[in-house]
């Protein structure tokens, strides 16, 4: 009893050990906006400083709450459309059997292993020749195909969902939508809340893409928000880094509100019976 005592203890220092040091870069992110940016640079600041409200105010200056607004509408919309389009694919690819089948999860992981720096120069032209830059149309639409998307969806799908159960259905006389929407979501629902999460992660933090295809200022996102406090002569840091603190909020409300389905989604996938 003593020895299963000891371990306990010391089991729980090393995880409050690990877990004190995956807080610290937030303690540490959420303390320097509060200093000035000639401060930061003047040693190791522990405790909180006097000018939050002045780096507030350099925010709220450069219209970040709009900006807050378009990085939650372009996120919330991207997710919600990516788990729609890859599940339907992954859906398909993973419970029809037709010709072409393996080619097509073929290609499919082909372009997971093409970076997607190199099909800028192209998705520009074509943004331009469909009337979407400055939109945030070209932030929601092409990013919703996700190849990473429809072969996650699929991997999950392949076991999650017997056979039998979607014959069932047709039997009963289910249409494939009815199918879809009615018997097999229920079963990809862990794979499609932690796509829906990883997708709202990726188009919130996106910087590249929305630099190239925006210009007008009332169209920007969070990062590009931030981005207009660095001038020629000047970067006040202390404003961007609270404004990159305030933009973790979201992201860390849904982890914490959906955490048990993101793991959950995870651990499903990896496992293949």
């Amino acid at each position: 009893m003593k020895k299963i005592t000891i371990k306990k203890t010391m089991l729980c220092f090393v995880m409050i050990f690990f877990s004190l040091v995956a807080i610290a870069p937030f303690y540490f992110m959420i303390n320097m906006g509060t200093y000035k940016a000639t401060e930061l640079y003047t040693g190791i600041k522990l405790t909180p400083s006097n000018y939050f409200m002045e780096n507030l105010h350099s925010l709220l200056k450069i219209n970040f709450l709009k900006y807050y607004g378009n990085s939650i509408i372009v996120a919330i919309s991207n997710s919600l459309l990516t788990v729609l389009v890859c599940g339907m694919c992954g859906y398909a690819l993973a419970k029809y059997k037709f010709k072409g089948n393996n080619f097509f999860t073929a290609l499919v992981m082909i372009t997971m292993m093409v970076p997607s720096q190199l099909n800028l120069v192209g998705f520009v032209i074509e943004m331009n020749k469909i009337g979407w830059l400055n939109t945030h149309l070209p932030l929601i639409i092409p990013t919703a195909a996700s190849a990473f998307g429809v072969f996650w969806i699929k991997q999950f799908t392949t076991n999650a969902i017997p056979d039998s159960v979607l014959e069932s259905a047709r039997i009963d006389g289910c249409g494939e939508l009815g199918i879809f929407f009615k018997i097999s979501l229920p079963f990809m629902k862990p794979a499609c809340m932690t796509l829906i999460l990883l997708s709202f992660l990726w188009s919130w933090n996106s910087f590249m893409t929305p630099m190239i295809v925006l210009t007008k200022e009332s169209m920007y996102t969070i990062p590009l928000g931030i981005r207009q406090l660095a001038t020629q002569f000047r970067t006040d840091i202390g404003a961007q880094i609270l404004g990159l603190t305030l933009s973790t909020i979201p992201i860390l409300f849904i982890f914490g509100l959906f955490s048990k389905q993101l793991i959950s989604g995870l651990a499903s996938a990896a496992v293949k019976e």
